[in-house]
């Protein structure tokens, strides 16, 4: 039973199949082999496992049809049982993101308290966490690269786990790959012998399944920090080093002020191809993030410390079950918002915050706001990927929760304070911060803070709909205000006075200002012939000169208003994504990313009818997953309305 402050962890997750209640996980190693030529990762798993309960005598593991298991057996150190025995095992299905292999254990393994170790000797195929590159999709196209990507629930396709944001260990890694290939995972140490072709790898620290991260490539390194360093193919590097150096080592140092020491030893940075299926992703000791946005310098700086503030708050702290993501990324984003204010001013992060909060409001509209996945605590059902219920709710209702619970304290610095992971290293659960919260500020408890007449904790947990509080961003207003003023300029029937119009110059505006104007004037559309002539007239050639980010709002604005005009850019801007260099081979008809009254034109202007959808839509453009998009799946219809 846990003890005083223990978290809180959930008995049950149904996004596992495995029996992870009835074992304590200490460690497991990993050994590999990595094979470009079959796109195959082969070798065994050793898992050092304590019963915890009597009588166990099944472990089950999850697993995924990918996953060819060739043999398992089981060691009993200190039982006088030297020699492995062999294990039967049995493979069920369990849900279409993964099966159940349940592995029945001998009688001398039975003893709770006793340590076991189980081997498992296994073959990687085609796995939704595993993404194998041949050499044309790279950046560099030069030699193929292999990268995995474990949240939420693929890793069960990588090695056979307790997959479950509850179980944490540590863990080791030896993996062999042919001459040139340099490997990097997420661990805090690493060695490698050029003579065997051997990486060792160490994470000395307990992590999540999600969290064991490998990409092997051609990749060079640069220094960028005494902690820190940037990884890249070589087309790639001195972009990257120029975009990040210095500034690494400046915002852990803000972070460290702010929520005390970094615990992890290395914060290096990896960026790989735009086949990347999502933008960044905070794998301990190495974030993982996509080279296109390297495009932007905003939003790298955004998600990079985005990233680093999961450090604290999602590795550290983890959420210990996936219907409460909010945990991590809520907390993370109001941590992230606390080093840009203290490293880049206030104004700048209302602005950012602004684009974000408008963006909230406009999932809301489109779902409704008794939608139950604008819950805080989203409670699904067995089968459910928790992947599709990420959505934009995580981050920002989370981050206004916090900032609430920020602004009822009266102190941000005491905040701040309050936030230095007491339960480091733990998973847990939205009680275990409220009761901490109530316990660290008595003066709040025995107000009934909790209780608060319409704005409860309760109903900020699980009620639907827009937060219940959300922060002041008047110190933005210098950098919104401009925003709004030229907004209500263009949004009357007809295209307002040149000259006034010229009094906003958008090329001095940072992108972020660009973002939230066309954001803005996108949920005003349709908007008349006139003033889409006016917009283009004044702003197409300084939108086509700018990031991606920007591009893809005012193509969307061109399409949604049926700007015939414009949309030889529309092509040209899908032509530059549709490419090898940028995504596998699924395809989709056209119809499904124009509209049909777009179609005709495109067809007749553009070499094919169809194309494909990683690469017309590459994760950069999806509106900058998990934190600028409406939603983690990629809707079409909100990209390219």
């Amino acid at each position: 039973l846990p003890g005083p402050g223990s978290p809180l962890c959930p008995l049950v997750d149904v996004a596992s199949a495995s029996n992870f209640r009835c074992f304590q996980l200490r460690h497991f190693h990993l050994d590999l082999r990595l094979n470009f030529a079959v796109k195959e990762m082969s070798g065994w798993l050793v898992l050092d496992l304590v019963p915890v309960q009597p009588g166990v005598q099944i472990l089950v593991l999850d697993s995924h049809p990918s996953l060819l298991i060739h043999s398992i057996d089981c060691k009993v150190p200190g039982s006088g049982q030297e020699e492995p025995v062999s294990l039967t095992y049995r493979v069920d299905p369990f849900t279409d993101y993964g099966s159940s292999l349940n592995v029945s254990l001998p009688t001398a393994a039975l003893k709770p308290g006793r340590l076991i170790q189980i081997t498992i000797r296994y073959t990687t195929t085609d796995g939704p966490a595993i993404w194998w590159l041949d050499s044309e999709l790279t950046c560099g196209q030069s030699r193929p690269l292999v990268f995995t990507q474990g949240h939420s629930v693929c890793n069960r396709s990588f090695f056979p786990s307790f997959d479950t944001p509850a179980v944490k260990s540590t863990y080791t890694a030896t993996v062999r790959v042919p001459d040139g290939v340099t490997v990097l995972m997420s661990a805090s140490r690493s060695s490698y012998s050029k003579q065997d072709r051997v990486f060792q790898f160490s994470m000395e620290f307990p992590v999540p399944s999600y969290l064991v991260a490998l990409v092997a490539g051609d990749l060079q390194h640069v220094d960028v920090g005494p902690r820190s360093r940037v990884w890249a193919e070589p087309c790639l590097l001195s972009c990257a080093v120029k975009k990040l150096g210095g500034s690494v080592e400046r915002w852990l140092a803000v972070a460290e002020q702010l929520f005390g020491p970094y615990l992890w030893g290395r914060c290096d940075i990896v960026f790989l191809p735009p086949s990347f299926p999502i933008v960044a992703m905070e794998n301990p000791c190495l974030t993982f993030i996509i080279a296109s946005i390297l495009e932007s310098s905003e939003f790298l700086l955004i998600d990079v410390i985005h990233e680093i503030s999961h450090g604290w708050f999602g590795n550290a702290v983890t959420n210990a079950t996936w219907e409460e993501m909010w945990l991590s990324e809520g907390l993370a984003t109001y941590a992230q918002r606390r080093i840009t204010t203290e490293a880049y001013g206030e104004a700048f992060t209302c602005l950012e915050t602004a684009v974000r909060l408008d963006a909230l409001h406009r999932q809301l509209r489109l779902l409704g706001d008794n939608n139950p996945v604008s819950k805080l605590q989203v409670k699904f059902e067995p089968g459910v990927n928790p992947s599709s219920l990420m959505n934009l709710f995580t981050y920002e209702k989370g981050f206004c929760f916090v900032s609430y619970l920020s602004e009822i304290c009266g102190d941000v610095r005491r905040f701040d304070c309050f936030l230095r992971v007491k339960f480091k290293f733990k998973s847990v659960v939205a009680q275990d911060l409220i009761d901490y919260f109530l316990g660290y500020f008595p003066e709040l408890k025995d107000a009934a803070i909790a209780q608060r007449e319409g704005l409860e904790f309760e109903r900020w947990l699980s009620g639907c709909g827009p937060p219940l509080y959300e922060p002041d961003l008047s110190a933005g207003g210098a950098l919104t205000r401009p925003v709004q003023d030229l907004c209500d300029l263009w949004r009357s029937s007809d295209p307002p006075d040149l000259k006034t119009v010229a009094t906003f110059d958008l090329s001095a505006w940072s992108t972020f200002q660009i973002v939230l104007f066309l954001d803005r004037m996108l949920d005003l559309s349709p908007l008349p012939h006139d003033v889409m002539a006016g917009l283009s007239g004044c702003y197409s050639s300084l939108f086509d000169g700018l990031n991606a980010e920007v591009q893809i709002r005012w193509l969307q604005m061109v399409v949604r208003n049926s700007f015939y005009p414009e949309l030889p850019r529309v092509r040209a801007f899908l032509h530059k994504h549709v490419s090898n260099d940028t995504a596998p081979s699924s395809t989709v008809a056209l119809h499904r990313v124009l509209p049909s009254h777009c179609t005709e034109f495109y067809r007749r202007t553009a070499p094919s009818s169809t194309v494909a959808l990683p690469r017309v839509l590459p994760s950069h453009c999806t509106e900058f997953y998990r934190r600028t998009a409406p939603s983690t799946t990629v809707t079409l219809h909100r990209v390219l309305p």
